[in-house]
């Protein structure tokens, strides 16, 4: 019997790399969607693992590039998309990547009749959306609900290596926090949202919203980063009103960056915590970081 074959878009990244392995551990043939198939090869930053072994097909694109999707759902059965911009890049917006990028994925897998497209939003997107990457999620969510293709959307509430960047603040012994640090999060490791989104191929679900096993306070993620370099936490709280001006500064000067900034400046005024799942933890991530250790599977 001939496997199920699923285009993995966005595959080098945090989540991709676990959504690549759990298809394939599932008996999927995948095909990743990667600007640079080099990566594949080695671990991520944040410990996630090299899956080149474990992808049988490579599809060379970018989401900045249309064109460059053309067939990439040539013979899919699934469609998963998390591709996105994650970091400031001249001259290339969320509503390039995000939207129209994926946008332009979704044509190609209606071209070929791909039976289902699995997509990553965000969580408490209606809260946030006059924040550009977030407003440009739910303009593809729009196309995805007009399409006529079958689709599921998860939106996760972070995934652990988001909390990755205050072990790096934690090392150098002080940390800057937006708002008093009191709002709630339940982060999810990128294994165990990875088995949600395989899991949505046979799901009639339209929409699943996900979290991790436990609930913290901002604080409390940062003084596990602390405790986890074995330094005592130091954090100076920041009055939301300073980020908010901080970030109109830097819109002035340069938009890439104040679009990614103000994400992190809405979630920090908001309790993100959805329906708990998983069974990786926080403290363990952090300690595995710090060790180099594998992370648990």
């Amino acid at each position: 019997m001939e496997k199920r074959k699923v285009l993995v878009a966005g595959a080098s990244g945090y989540l991709g790399r676990y959504v690549v392995r759990e298809f394939a551990r599932r008996g999927y043939a995948v095909r990743a969607l990667v600007r640079s198939p080099e990566k594949l090869a080695s671990e991520g930053p944040n410990l996630e693992p090299a899956v080149a072994s474990m992808v049988e097909e490579i599809h060379r694109g970018d989401a900045a590039d249309p064109a460059s999707l053309k067939d990439a759902c040539r013979g899919v059965d699934i469609v998963f998309s998390c591709m996105g911009l994650t970091k400031p890049q001249e001259g290339v917006t969320s509503e390039k990547v995000d939207h129209l990028g994926n946008r332009a994925l979704l044509e190609d897998a209606m071209t070929h009749g791909v039976r289902k497209f699995i997509y990553i939003s965000v969580f408490n997107a209606e809260k946030m959306m006059e924040v550009d990457v977030v407003k440009a999620h739910e303009l593809f969510v729009k196309d995805l609900q007009s399409s006529g293709m079958p689709f599921t959307v998860i939106r996760p509430t972070g995934f652990f290596s988001d909390m990755g960047m205050f072990l790096s603040m934690a090392r150098s012994g002080h940390m800057f926090m937006l708002g008093d640090g009191e709002n709630h999060v339940n982060p999810i490791h990128g294994a165990d949202l990875a088995n949600i989104c395989v899991d949505a191929v046979e799901s009639s679900a339209i929409e699943i919203s996900a979290g991790g096993p436990d609930t913290y306070t901002f604080n409390e993620t940062v003084e596990m980063a602390f405790q986890a370099v074995g330094k005592s936490p130091w954090i100076t709280h920041i009055p939301m009103w300073i980020g908010d001006a901080a970030l109109f500064v830097t819109g002035i000067f340069n938009k890439s960056l104040a679009g990614v900034l103000a994400f992190a400046v809405s979630v920090s005024g908001l309790d993100n915590v959805a329906p708990p799942t998983g069974t990786h933890h926080l403290g363990d991530f952090y300690r595995e970081l710090v060790t180099g250790g594998e992370t648990k599977a």
